[in-house]
């Protein structure tokens, strides 16, 4: 039976099309390849980084408490949690003063609206403190509710925010301010 097989269409200017393939077998790797594509254009830049947060903190929840092993405990964690609550939090509000300094967009979902480049203070250890200060909360919950496999969906947390959030903001800079932004990728690190 013949099986369609969907072609990306960021390959071709072309609107997808659909073709048959000949001899029966369905390419699997084809087809999940367009799923791939196709969702990474539909996701990204669409949910704002602060809802991806608060799923992953659900997520977090849920798995501290429907997982029945993987609990630990060790001196100092509550202490160590409020520590990166509040690193978080300071990280986080720096970070939006200097964009606010000067006057340019913090919609991380309209990267096109920035006005200038901050390269400068946290700016300058980091090309995206504010997803930094998410992450540093995230693991301060992870911590709180104890459980070690809580370090996986903060992984997933990361890796979420590199491909849909953080690679086409980086993909948006580099069209606006081109070797400016390519040269402050090689002096800084994306998250620290």
């Amino acid at each position: 039976m013949n099986a369609p097989i969907l072609t990306d269409s960021c390959q071709s200017n072309s609107v997808i099309s659909v073709r048959k393939e000949l001899g029966g077998n369905f390419n699997w790797r084809k087809s999940s390849n367009f799923i791939y594509h196709y969702l990474i254009r539909f996701m990204k830049l669409k949910l704002p980084p602060v809802l991806v947060f608060v799923i992953f903190s659900i997520l977090m929840y849920v798995l501290s408490i429907v997982l029945p092993f993987g609990d630990f405990d060790f001196f100092g964690r509550q202490f160590l949690a409020f520590f990166l609550v509040g690193s978080g939090a300071l990280v986080g509000l720096v970070s939006v003063i200097q964009f606010y300094v000067v006057k340019t967009s913090v919609d991380p979902r309209t990267p096109a609206k920035v006005s200038s480049m901050v390269t400068k203070g946290i700016y300058k250890y980091s090309r995206n403190p504010m997803y930094l200060a998410l992450l540093m909360v995230l693991l301060a919950w992870g911590l709180w509710l104890g459980n070690a496999f809580n370090t996986l969906l903060a992984a997933g947390f990361v890796g979420y925010m590199n491909r849909f959030q953080i690679i086409p903001e980086e993909g948006e800079l580099a069209a606006t301010y081109g070797k400016e932004f390519r040269h402050y990728c090689t002096q800084v690190r994306r998250w620290f």
